[in-house]
């Protein structure tokens, strides 16, 4: 049944079009592993009416379409038909439950939501696997908003776990400032913006390179995927950071492509001087730290609701003429370092806007299908609340999400959660082996952790 619209459909903004398509239809996966067993069958559909559904009109809406434009309706939730339990065989080893679960959140990213619903979906996996004795999984789709507005409202439905009166707090941001004067870093920035936009142009057109990480197969999110992850201590990479005078992204971004090289080299040599590009997605809000729901939804405030992001192409550095793995990190950091000064990817929103305007949505969902697709892997990253959260008295051990729908077979995400760094790994099935790069990654972690201490003990 629809309900009363005093004020008219509301449009989806244009980069909910854009990831609402048939050429492109994307979705959010945050997965909540709990400490203890999960008992919330009994109050599930309350949490969900009273707690869930309050949050944001979207999760009460469906698409509709008028005049070739999509619209937000809102309708009466069936509340049940949102909620899953998968059944699982009994009495498995947690150690085989992993197996079930990676199996089953490689499915749900393949999965395109049915039509005439609200676009979100939770699950709940009451099996014991090695890292949590239950995991939650919320799915949503990219329409709703972007990562920092479901991760948002998500963690506004979430308690501290020592003391629920006190608010969540988060890892302080600390932005790296240029030393560079005004003339230097405003013709730095022209000619990084000239070289990005042309170069993130050629990419609708130019394709990465098949590697041991890329296998260039059409259709690829709506194949199986492997999933995997790995926890690193956030005061180590804080370390880091500090001797080699950068920030924590550049660390990490560092060690992943860093880890990803070795493993490329390991599978195939040649692999290792290879074409490789990432796309690095980027909150475009003044700042990032989460605020309460009731001021991001709010349309002028300075953190709103919605899609604010946009990408940078960061091509991978090759391993070569590298004396240690710093070398690396430095390199990569100084790519970043140039990305974070051009304006192409303001130039590359605005051209999905003329596409949209002069073409359709549909044109735009094309154009970033196939950017996405002609890359080799895709990157995102988010922070965490610093103490331990719980969903109705269950205390959160892990958080980890993921991406479906993306037209790319190689997806890292990034969260911070109780002090530690956890990355999320998607990949393609039968193309990417996951203990042999995730061995790769830990060989990346160590090397950098050894010259890091060299360099301080020098």
């Amino acid at each position: 049944m629809e309900l009363e619209e005093l004020e008219g459909l509301e449009p989806v903004s244009p980069n909910g079009q854009y990831f609402s398509s048939d050429a492109l239809s994307v979705s959010f996966l945050a997965v909540l592993e709990s400490e203890i067993p999960i008992d919330l069958e009994s109050q599930s559909m309350f949490l969900l009416k009273n707690v869930f559904l309050p949050i944001s009109p979207r999760f009460s809406s469906i698409m509709v379409e008028n005049n070739g434009k999509k619209e937000w309706k809102r309708v009466e939730v069936k509340l049940e038909d949102h909620l899953h339990i998968p059944t699982f065989p009994s009495n498995l080893s947690p150690k085989s439950y992993d197996k079930y679960i990676d199996d089953y959140l490689s499915k749900l990213s393949t999965e395109r939501f049915p039509q005439g619903k609200p676009l979100w979906e939770v699950h709940i996996v009451n099996y014991p696997t090695s890292n949590a004795a239950g995991n939650i999984i919320f799915k949503f789709h990219h329409a709703l908003g972007d990562g920092y507005s479901l991760m948002g409202a998500l963690i506004s439905s979430l308690q501290r776990a020592d003391d629920p009166s006190l608010p969540l707090t988060f890892p302080s941001q600390q932005r790296s400032e240029s030393k560079e004067n005004f003339v230097t870093k405003t013709f730095s920035a022209v000619g990084n913006t000239i070289s990005d936009f042309w170069s993130a142009s050629l990419k609708i057109m130019k394709e990465d390179d098949l590697t041991p990480i890329k296998s260039g197969n059409d259709a690829i999110e709506f194949r199986p995927s492997t999933v995997s992850t790995m926890t690193f201590s956030l005061d180590q990479i804080k370390s880091i950071k500090n001797k080699l005078g950068m920030t924590v992204n550049d660390v990490l971004t560092g060690m992943i492509f860093f880890g990803t090289r070795l493993y490329m080299q390991e599978i195939n040599q040649s692999s290792s001087k290879a074409d490789c590009t990432s796309i690095m997605l980027i909150n475009t809000r003044l700042i990032g730290d989460y605020v309460p729901i009731e001021e991001m939804m709010k349309p002028n405030g300075k953190t709103p609701w919605g899609n604010r992001f946009t990408w940078v192409h960061i091509p991978v550095p090759k391993l070569t003429q590298l004396s240690n793995a710093l070398d690396f990190i430095w390199n990569t950091q100084k790519i970043i370092k140039k990305k974070r000064i051009s304006l192409a990817a303001y130039f590359s929103s605005r051209l999905l806007v003329i596409l949209d305007k002069f073409g359709s949505h549909e044109a735009s969902s094309r154009y970033i299908h196939h950017t996405v697709k002609n890359s080799s892997m895709v990157i995102s990253n988010m922070i965490g609340p610093v103490e331990k959260m719980s969903l109705a008295n269950h205390p959160i051990k892990g958080l980890y999400f993921l991406m479906g729908g993306i037209p790319q077979g190689f997806q890292i995400t990034i969260v911070s959660y109780m002090g530690k760094v956890r990355l999320g790994f998607k990949m393609e099935k039968g193309l990417i082996d996951p203990q042999k790069f995730k061995s790769c990654m830990q060989n990346a972690w160590e090397m950098i952790l050894k010259d890091s201490d060299l360099m301080r003990n020098n």
